[in-house]
């Protein structure tokens, strides 16, 4: 690679990206294991993998084929919106949307993060590693999905 090539591939690294992935919150599973003879097979479940592909898929539309550099400190702000369950008050209804009710079920906040910043390794950087700074919060609202800011720090 030329140093003009280098130049322009330090010049399309992101700064920042926000994105959003549709559908009910979704944690990391733990992974799974059979028996094979005399030894044990480990593997991902299934659902982990469709929902870690719709992240990649829903960060590259939005990325359009950028990502951070090798050596970016990365911040991710994940936020999680939970659906409101149908048999709920209009009063607790209201208080939901005003974040006043927040959601403290299901999946738990650290299986969100991982899930997101496991299924961007090698697509929005390198290593998850590179994450030096995160926060993830839950609320509700009438359209269920998860919400992605990554900036370089």
């Amino acid at each position: 690679m030329t140093r003009g090539e280098m130049k322009m591939e330090e010049d399309k690294a992101l700064e920042i990206i926000k994105f959003s992935i549709p559908g009910p919150p979704f944690g990391k599973q733990r992974p799974k294991f059979s028996g094979a003879g005399k030894y044990v097979k480990t593997y991902t479940p299934d659902e982990t993998i469709r929902y870690e592909n719709l992240v990649k898929m829903m960060y590259q539309g939005a990325a359009h084929g950028e990502r951070f550099s090798d050596d970016a400190m990365l911040d991710v702000r994940i936020i999680a919106y939970y659906g409101i369950p149908r048999s709920t008050s209009k009063k607790k209804r209201i208080d939901m949307l005003a974040h006043k009710v927040r959601p403290g079920k299901k999946p738990d906040l650290d299986n969100i993060c991982k899930v997101i910043c496991d299924s961007l390794n090698n697509v929005a950087y390198r290593d998850d590693a590179a994450v030096v700074d995160a926060q993830v919060r839950k609320f509700y609202s009438e359209t269920p999905r998860v919400d992605v800011t990554i900036r370089a720090i």
